[in-house]
């Protein structure tokens, strides 16, 4: 049974301890390794992972380190392979969050940046071009 993220919240604050908070929650945790999250979005898109990994522009060996789990990838590393699937915002901060990375959080220039460029569904390489136009770093540079 899901709970709101208010809900788990004051579960968390109120609990007298946190080891009890994870045993009655353990539900509601969402994070997972990124090598199977990744492995479903790809089956959900119907994209091979060498196809993701080309897009993402992430070197090839690395890439399969990353989808066979031997690599944890970067927070910039998933927005590449976000950016580079062509995955909507929605499905984006899913990825991240479910991941344990942050999500876009559109007060912070370089993360509005990546939104725009998600929403307006920009390439790689324009997004990274936009990135450095407003003094941001592109992704792989942080």
């Amino acid at each position: 049974m899901t709970v709101t993220t208010n809900t788990l919240k004051s579960r968390i604050t109120r609990a007298s301890s946190f080891q009890k908070v994870m045993e009655k929650n353990s539900d509601e945790f969402t994070e997972m390794p990124a090598s199977d999250y990744l492995k479903k979005l790809a089956e959900k898109y119907g994209i091979q992972p060498i196809e993701i990994i080309r897009l993402a522009h992430i070197e090839r060996s690395y890439g399969y380190q990353i989808f066979n789990g031997t690599r944890i990838p970067s927070r910039d590393k998933l927005l590449q392979i976000a950016i580079g699937m062509g995955l909507s915002l929605d499905d984006t901060q899913d990825l991240l969050k479910k991941t344990g990375k942050n999500p876009l959080y559109p007060r912070i220039k370089r993360d509005a940046a990546c939104i725009y460029a998600l929403t307006h569904e920009m390439k790689l390489m324009e997004t990274q071009e936009l990135l450095t136009s407003v003094g941001t770093p592109a992704l792989g540079e942080v």
